[in-house]
């Protein structure tokens, strides 16, 4: 059997604020979206044309307590092609919560904490 990795969920409060960090820190765009005629959630792929691999983002209406995605051990990477453009990005956009100057990473957070690590492609 051959398993291929195709997606990492995301439980989100605000779907449009979340879109907007990931389009924005990452260049993940929407790819696909699922939801029910009432509107009640939402799930919502975000992709780009670097892989096919999928972020999904999941979203119910009504919630009000974050969820926990897991601690910041549990995490998605991202390799770019301009560590420095990237980081200067990030830092005007105040998410990196950790570097490790040593390793050439860091990590930013986006709207509800989940840390992200980004390296050298």
């Amino acid at each position: 059997m051959k398993a291929k990795m195709v997606h990492e969920c995301i439980h989100v409060l605000d779907l449009e604020a979340s879109m907007g960090f990931y389009e924005q820190a990452l260049g993940l765009m929407e790819v696909d979206r699922i939801e029910p005629d009432d509107g009640s959630w939402a799930i919502v792929y975000l992709g780009n044309d670097a892989t096919d691999f999928r972020l999904e983002l999941t979203w119910n209406r009504g919630r009000i307590e974050p969820y926990n995605n897991g601690s910041n051990d549990t995490h998605l990477a991202f390799a770019v092609d301009d560590i420095e453009a990237a980081r200067e990005l990030h830092a005007k956009m105040g998410c990196i919560v950790h570097e490790n100057k040593n390793m050439g990473i860091y990590f930013i957070a986006d709207p509800d904490g989940c840390w992200l690590e980004v390296v050298p492609h």
